[in-house]
């Protein structure tokens, strides 16, 4: 599709649907670089570390002041750098992720990634993933998806891939986890997770993840 800008591409949608994985995939095959802003939360809870939310504006704002962010790569091969620096894998594990969602909420962090998020989509053609990416970060986004899934699939796919890295899993725990975060993120008074207008949803319980991508990717391509 010309356009002026660079191609933006978003894929929303709750915790544990795939977004990650899917976006990642359609990065590649569209050549593009892949944001994946779950992991800029993450990567900002922690290393500013538990409690942080409970801070003051000033003091978040300060620490988030000492933050940059860069990407690197295409696809599965992009790289999210702060501060130059590859991401840990400890960013991935149930707490880090439990204190982003909390982090997430706080008005100085939610405008911090906003404009961290928007400059990188100013600079670099993308396939964004997160919550609120083609409703509220990219509005003007030339394709925009939702992908949702039950929370129970969701919870049984998370447990899938903890157990495919060798880690255990908690069913119940994980899916009230899930279910959590899902509340947190959809009644949230600052940019609540939603379908962006325009946006096309796709139910994910029922079909898998080459199936998402073929339906996607055949979107994106068709125009």
């Amino acid at each position: 599709m010309p356009s002026a800008s660079p191609l933006i591409v978003t894929l929303d949608g709750p915790a544990g649907v795939g977004k990650s994985s899917v976006a990642a995939r359609l990065a590649g095959e569209l050549g593009l670089a892949f944001l994946d802003t779950g992991a800029m939360f993450r990567a900002a809870a922690f290393t500013l570390g538990e409690g942080a939310w409970d801070w003051t504006q000033g003091i978040l704002q300060q620490k988030l002041g000492d933050f940059e962010f860069t990407l690197r790569g295409s696809g599965r091969a992009t790289e999210l750098l702060l501060n130059g620096q590859p991401l840990p894998e400890a960013i991935r594990s149930e707490q880090t992720g439990q204190w982003a969602s909390q982090l997430a909420v706080v008005p100085s962090v939610r405008a911090y990634m906003k404009m961290a998020q928007i400059f990188l989509g100013q600079t670099t053609p993308l396939v964004a993933e997160g919550r609120d990416m083609g409703s509220v970060v990219f509005p003007g986004a030339q394709f925009k998806f939702f992908l949702d899934a039950d929370p129970e699939e969701r919870a049984r796919r998370r447990c899938r891939q903890l157990e495919a890295q060798g880690q255990s899993a908690d069913f119940a725990a994980i899916l009230a986890g899930i279910c959590k975060r899902d509340d947190q993120d959809r009644n949230r008074s600052i940019a609540p997770m939603k379908p962006a207008e325009g946006a096309l949803v796709v139910d994910t319980t029922h079909i898998n993840e080459d199936e998402t991508l073929a339906l996607v990717l055949g979107v994106v391509r068709g125009h």
